[in-house]
Parts: structure tokens; C-alpha cells; sequence
């Protein structure tokens, strides 16, 4: 099985390292990562300037893009063979509730799935990152299960949370919906050197919620949360609704 591994941490991140050794143990492994941190940049395209995709050991390569850059990259163009599947992470961080929105570890996976590649989008629902090399059994074997049963058709794709322990200590897996968060102070209006307003887009509170199925509740309760995502945004329910309200120009 040829297995592609990328991330939005960029290549020498620690969850990147994981995400292969995993992955070594399944198949034949490439990797194609950003050369720098690329959290929160969705799926967005480099679009006016060209990408350089730099080598950085065997069948290793650094792309200066992003994480969609790299997927589109690696299956289009950089690799001899189209992978079987892609792995997108271990993400330094949680990628719950609607941050699937922002995150460019779900973005590859997204981008994968729309090349019509198969893909695991994996995070780390936690900021110790010492923790992260205690996940590599439980991981191998959850990999492992996957790959070993016919994966969801594209253009669904599986988003993996980690919960914030060491891997021995998780409860189990749980197959989760989308849980909910809200920000909480999270723009600060600042001053530059020169006295201009300035925004800053981080830190501050998030609150979570969700039902007992949601990813975030999983999390909160030590189980590995696996969440279906599919390309398809469309409110499917809400169709007659729409057309009930017969719109004209």
C-alpha cells in the first residue's frame, strides 16, 4: 500500500514523525509537508507565486505552500504513483466542531478526497506535545484497523481526535458527530510601534459543547473520537424549505 503522509505543522514536526512511523508499519510511505507552520490556513491555494518542492531525505519533500499546496502537489505531480491514501497530521492540537473549517490537517485530507484519494485527517487534542509519542501503539493499531476494512467511499473521509492523555490511557473509539465551540476573547486591538491599530486573531477562552455523540464530549471523556466528513455542505433537509420560499429575480 503506498500511503502519502503530510501535515500543517510543517515537515519536522513531532506529529508528522508519528503519522510515519504509524503508517511504515501499513506501507510504503512518502511524505510531502509544508517547510513551516501552516495552522489555520484551511484549504487555501497558493495562487501568485510558484511552489518549490525542496527534497529532505528519502522520498521526503518540503513544499513552501500550504497543507492543500501539498496534497494537490504530491498526487499531481511529485510523486511517481498516486497513493492509495492519505494520512494528514498528527496535528499539534484539537481539530473539533467546526475548526475542521480552519484546519489545514483536514484541508489536505479534503483535498485528497477531492482527487479521488481516500484519507485520515489525525490530531492531537492537546498542547503537551511530550504526549504525542505515547499514542504510537494505540495509533498503529487503529491505522491498521482501518486500512484492513474497505474505507468510506470518497468524498468521505474519517477526522481522528486523540484525547489529551497518554495513548495507553485512552478508553477506546467512538464514532462521533461534530461537536459545537464558541471563542471568547480571542481578537485583541492593539497598537503598532507607530501608533496605527493593529488585530491580533488568537488566544483567549473556547467554549465546547456538544451532544454525548459529539467529538467533543468523546474527548472530554478519554475516548478516541472518529468523525465521517464528507465535501457535500448542502442542507439536505432544508431543500423544500428553500424552495417553499419561491425566490424571483
Amino acid at each position: 500500500m503506498r500511503i502519502l503522509c503530510t501535515n500543517d505543522d510543517g515537515i519536522f514536526a513531532r506529529g508528522l514523525e508519528l503519522n510515519v512511523e504509524v503508517c511504515q508499519t501499513a506501507g510504503e510511505v512518502s511524505v510531502v509537508a509544508p517547510d513551516r507552520e501552516q495552522s489555520g490556513a484551511s484549504h487555501s491555494l497558493t495562487l501568485y507565486k510558484p511552489l518549490r518542492a525542496m527534497p529532505r531525505g528519502v522520498a521526503r519533500w518540503a513544499v513552501d505552500g500550504t497543507p492543500t499546496d501539498c496534497a494537490m502537489l504530491a498526487i499531481g505531480a511529485i510523486l511517481p504513483d498516486k497513493p492509495d491514501i492519505v494520512v494528514s497530521g498528527v496535528n499539534h492540537g484539537p481539530n473539533l466542531g467546526e475548526d475542521v473549517l480552519y484546519s489545514g490537517t483536514v484541508a489536505a485530507a479534503m483535498e485528497a478526497v477531492s482527487l479521488g484519494i481516500p484519507a485520515i485527517a489525525i490530531s492531537f487534542a492537546g498542547h503537551d506535545v511530550d504526549l504525542i509519542p505515547t499514542w504510537r501503539g494505540p495509533l498503529e493499531r487503529l491505522v491498521k484497523s482501518i486500512l484492513n476494512h474497505s474505507l468510506l467511499p470518497t468524498p468521505t473521509f474519517l477526522n481522528i481526535n486523540l484525547p489529551p492523555i497518554a495513548g495507553d490511557k485512552a478508553k477506546g473509539v467512538r464514532i462521533t458527530t461534530l461537536g459545537s465551540r464558541v471563542y471568547v476573547d480571542s481578537l485583541k486591538q492593539m497598537k503598532d510601534p507607530f501608533g496605527r491599530d493593529v488585530f491580533w486573531i488568537g488566544g483567549g477562552s473556547i467554549n465546547w459543547t456538544g451532544t454525548e455523540l459529539s467529538d467533543v464530549s468523546a474527548i472530554n471523556e478519554g475516548f478516541v473520537s472518529v468523525t465521517p466528513l464528507q465535501l457535500d455542505l448542502t442542507h439536505h433537509a432544508s431543500m423544500d424549505a428553500a424552495r417553499a420560499l419561491k425566490l424571483e429575480l
